[in-house]
């Protein structure tokens, strides 16, 4: 069998990932020694092993002096798993057949050279066309270098996130929010507007699933408490603020070595799209938005969001003026409706997982 055949093979497993694997790419692997497949495998669902473990578990010990065929180049960095150069250098594969190389700055040609330098036989290239259109929509935020942007918010059965007292610990569940966590992981930033840290003062971080994203407050008039944990720990922190005033609490932010970015508003309300564009000047392009109903509100609005992440906790608390995910001032015809197209939809424990993408109009909502 050539390789072009195992590098298609390889495709077909990679495509049975999908709209199960985001924010990762799918991908496929497949094993091959004496003529034979010896192991398969891609990788299945977010969270999940990658590809190329889960071929080399099926493998077991004859994967030694074997080749490794993957659609796209092996991680090398560590995420929530283990790079997978160094369990493929372990299991002492003996060539590694490479589609693309990864896009990601995380990886571009990084897994490569580490399987070089350990005497590994690398080869590219293979069915790169097919590769290519395969990983346009993974490959073009990394290549274009434009942001790329969910919202995520947990929901009760009739569509509220805190009660009418303020109360939202916990709507979702715990493997939910654990799922959250190892999201996080997959994120540049992660961004909050100063309400969520003045109600709740969450951490913010991905409390030990893996890297910690940068987080991000939107907070125009620098409301934001000294004592707040996210200006208290080693953690990088980005405040977007807009005021001229304040300059002490300015003062305070900075001793604690946190970032401060000064963006104009219009109305107590800063442009989206001015803030992405700040984001990318210090690499962040990628950013998932946690809170809260105005923030998401703006967002929205603004036409800055690719995809929702939605949790729906089979509860029911009511309550007119009980919070809902999106707030703000609305939209006031139901044909003029942000739309999104649903691609996956799950269980997590006792709560439903949505994820949609939004389709974008050329048109900013008002």
């Amino acid at each position: 069998m050539n390789k072009n055949k195992l590098m298609q093979l390889a495709l077909e497993l990679a495509k049975k990932g999908e709209n199960k694997t985001f924010p990762n790419p799918n991908v496929g692997a497949i094993i091959f020694k004496n003529g034979k497949i010896i192991g398969k495998g891609y990788h299945r669902f977010f969270g999940d092993n990658h590809a190329e473990i889960n071929a080399l578990k099926q493998a077991g010990n004859d994967a030694e002096n074997s080749t490794l065929i993957v659609t796209l180049e092996p991680c090398s960095h560590h995420g929530k798993t283990p790079p997978c150069v160094d369990a493929i250098i372990k299991a002492k594969i003996k060539k590694v057949i490479v589609g693309i190389v990864d896009p990601n700055p995380l990886v571009s040609g990084n897994g490569i050279k580490k399987l070089k330098e350990a005497g590994i036989e690398v080869e590219t290239g293979i069915l790169k066309n097919k590769l290519d259109s395969f990983y346009k929509d993974y490959s073009k935020k990394f290549i274009e270098k434009k942001s790329f942007v969910v919202l995520k918010y947990a929901m009760t059965l009739d569509g509220k996130i805190a009660s009418i007292t303020g109360d939202s610990k916990w709507i979702s569940s715990q493997k939910s929010r654990d799922w959250v966590h190892r999201f996080r992981t997959e994120f540049d930033g992660i961004l909050v507007g100063v309400n969520t840290i003045i109600k709740d003062d969450p951490v913010l971080s991905s409390h030990g699933k893996g890297k910690n994203p940068v987080r991000i407050v939107i907070d125009p008039e620098l409301e934001i408490p000294i004592s707040s944990k996210v200006l208290n720990d080693k953690l990088p922190t980005v405040i977007i603020y807009s005021t001229e005033d304040k300059e002490e609490k300015i003062v305070e932010i900075k001793k604690r070595n946190k970032c401060l970015i000064q963006i104009n508003s219009h109305s107590g309300i800063i442009d989206f799209k001015k803030i992405l564009d700040e984001l990318r000047r210090i690499s962040i392009f990628s950013v998932l938005i946690e809170g809260g109903g105005f923030t998401a509100w703006n967002s929205l609005r603004d036409g800055v969001v690719n995809e929702i992440v939605t949790f729906i906790s089979p509860k029911i608390i009511g309550g007119k003026n009980a919070l809902t995910p999106v707030e703000g001032d609305g939209i006031e015809k139901i044909e003029k409706a942000i739309k999104t197209k649903i691609v996956e939809v799950k269980k997590i424990d006792e709560d439903v997982f949505i994820r949609s993408k939004v389709v974008k109009s050329k048109k900013r909502v008002e």
